[in-house]
């Protein structure tokens, strides 16, 4: 990984103003001014004086629409893109897959099975994916605990692996590892658990939200609806919600990373042998899990 393996905190996002968002990307003020009037784009925060004030990512949505444009795309077409993939005000991972992909298959998983789908996406990004950007997302410190061996196998090999809880306080970072970002505590991402994992050559994401009402149920047993994909194309949006996640907790590189998976994935069709291996792999696991009570 090309970025510093640390614990990231939540950092607040600073208010920029239409100069500031100006100067960093090299457009006139005026000119923001009439996207906004004729385009609907970048929406500002209203003070009560009428001011308009941004955010970091209001900065790079500006820009990607500017990279588009310098690719030969139509204003009106890259703004439109662009602001396709805005993330969302409070970002979940599993409530944007429903979003944009209603089709997806939602079953009640016990924590049991997801454990078992979550290893076998995670083997085969290790054997298969080349230089994946991988997330995963525990809940909690001390869950992730009996999976950070196999992250930090993940992250060797990964262009970016980053995992979120709602704290780490007794966890020591491991160098090798992956990024671990901290999660605000009214962040929804605090009741999911999921794995991305985005490679040109290797998708798969696993995304499920706690059902509430389970304190007295044991860990193994607690209930989350869940959806699965190999589609690249909604394994992407899954992506760029870990992103923009992994950008407001402060994770250092994460604003470029995010930069990256703007773009739609490359065309192509779910392999067949891909995801027949993906099954047997799951298959194992969950006898194995089922046997081991």
């Amino acid at each position: 990984m090309d970025h510093e393996r640390q614990v990231a905190q939540p950092l607040e996002a600073p208010d920029l103003t239409i100069g500031d968002v100006a100067q960093r990307t090299g457009l006139n003020p005026a000119v923001l001014r009439m996207w906004e009037t004729r385009h609907g784009f970048p929406v500002p925060r209203r003070l009560a004086s009428g001011h308009r004030r941004y955010s970091e990512t209001d900065v790079e949505l500006v820009s990607q629409v500017l990279r588009r444009k310098d690719a030969g795309i139509r204003l009106e077409v890259a703004i439109a893109e662009t602001a396709a993939v805005k993330p969302p005000e409070s970002p979940s991972i599993f409530a944007e897959l429903r979003r944009l992909h209603p089709a997806l298959a939602v079953h009640r998983l016990r924590k049991k099975t997801l454990v078992a789908l979550s290893r076998a996406i995670e083997d085969e990004c290790c054997a298969v994916a080349d230089r994946p950007v991988i997330f995963g997302a525990f809940q909690r410190g001390d869950f992730y605990e009996p999976s950070a061996q196999r992250w930090s196998e993940l992250a060797r090999t990964a262009r970016s692996a980053i995992v979120f809880a709602d704290d780490w306080e007794g966890s020591a970072p491991d160098a090798e590892g992956p990024v671990r970002a901290g999660l605000d505590e009214h962040a929804p991402m605090r009741r999911e658990w999921a794995v991305v994992c985005d490679a040109l050559d290797f998708s798969a994401c696993l995304s499920a939200w706690e059902l509430p009402g389970q304190l007295d149920v044991p860990d193994s047993q607690r209930l989350f609806e869940s959806v699965w994909t190999l589609s690249p194309v909604a394994v992407r949006d899954a992506a760029r919600i870990a992103g923009s996640i992994a950008a407001d907790s402060g994770v250092p590189g994460a604003r470029q990373l995010l930069s990256s998976l703007t773009d739609p994935p490359a065309p192509g069709s779910i392999n067949p042998a891909g995801a027949t291996a993906l099954f047997n792999r799951v298959i194992a696991y969950v006898d194995r899990l089922t046997w081991s009570g």
